[in-house]
């Protein structure tokens, strides 16, 4: 077995909370306050790295998850705001 495709797959299980979705058992959809708290997350594992007191692990999930949550969020505006256009385009 290839060391390679061992460490691939225990950093995939590692990180498969990473890009679950965020929201309750009923398939909510993350609010406002879910996003600023990953984003607060990843500010917090920042600064303590570069304090010097952070865990570099740490840091890169954080950045991984801040990541992600900046993504989802262009994906929204993005899709409210086509949305919003396609409604301008409908004959009054």
């Amino acid at each position: 077995m290839d060391i390679r495709s061992t460490l691939v797959a225990q950093n995939y299980a590692a990180n498969k909370t990473v890009t679950a979705p965020i929201g309750d058992d009923n398939g909510a959809v993350a609010t406002a306050k879910d996003f600023m708290a990953t984003m607060q997350a990843g500010e917090a594992a920042a600064f303590s790295s570069m304090a010097g007191n952070g865990d570099p692990h740490t840091l890169v999930q954080a950045l991984a998850q801040t990541e992600l949550a900046v993504q989802t969020a262009v994906t929204v505006r993005d899709k409210v705001v086509e949305a919003y256009q396609e409604i301008l385009r409908m004959p009054v």
